[in-house]
C-alpha cells in the first residue's frame, strides 16, 4: 500500500473459521491498515449491507471479499442482490471461493462480479493473493467515494 493510500473498509463474507483467520493473518502479515468486517453468511452480509438487525451501526464497505458456497443465501444470491441494487452496485465484489469450475467463474462474471480468485490451499500462497487483491482495490483502482 502506498504512503498516500487511505484504509479502506473491507467485508468479508465468509462461513468457514479456518478462512477468515487466513484472511486476518494476511491482513497482519501485510500490515494493511484497511478494516476488516467479517460476516458468516448471506443473510448477515446483507443484514449488514443494508444495515439490519446487529448490523444497524454498519460502515459501508469500500469492498466485498466473497465466499461462493455460504449457508443461509450463497454468495451468487448474494452477488445478484448486491449488483441489483442501485445503492449498493458500486461497491466492488472479489469473489474469493475455493472453487475453481468454470460455471462458476462464468457465472460469477455474468452477475457482475469485479473479480473471480481461487483460493489457495498453501498459507503463504493464500496471504500472496490477500496482498495482491488489497493492493489492486487500495493502491491502484479509483473506488467510489475514495
Amino acid at each position: 500500500m502506498t504512503a498516500a493510500a487511505k484504509p479502506i473498509e473491507v467485508l468479508l463474507v465468509e462461513d468457514d473459521a479456518g478462512d477468515e483467520l487466513m484472511t486476518r493473518e494476511a491482513f497482519e502479515d501485510n500490515k494493511i491498515r484497511n478494516t476488516l468486517h467479517v460476516v458468516r453468511d448471506g443473510q448477515e452480509a446483507l443484514n449488514f449491507l443494508y444495515r439490519r438487525g446487529a448490523h444497524i451501526d454498519a460502515v459501508r464497505p469500500d469492498l466485498i471479499l466473497l465466499d461462493l458456497n455460504l449457508p443461509k443465501y450463497d454468495g451468487r444470491q448474494v452477488l445478484e442482490r448486491i449488483k441489483g441494487d442501485p445503492e449498493l452496485s458500486a461497491i466492488p465484489i472479489v469473489v474469493l471461493t475455493t472453487s475453481s469450475a468454470e460455471e462458476d467463474i462464468v457465472r460469477s462474471y455474468k452477475l457482475h462480479a469485479n473479480a473471480y480468485v481461487t483460493k489457495p490451499v498453501d498459507l503463504v500462497q493464500f496471504i500472496q493473493a490477500v496482498r495482491q487483491i488489497d493492493e489492486f482495490f487500495v493502491s491502484v483502482v479509483r473506488l467510489p467515494g475514495r
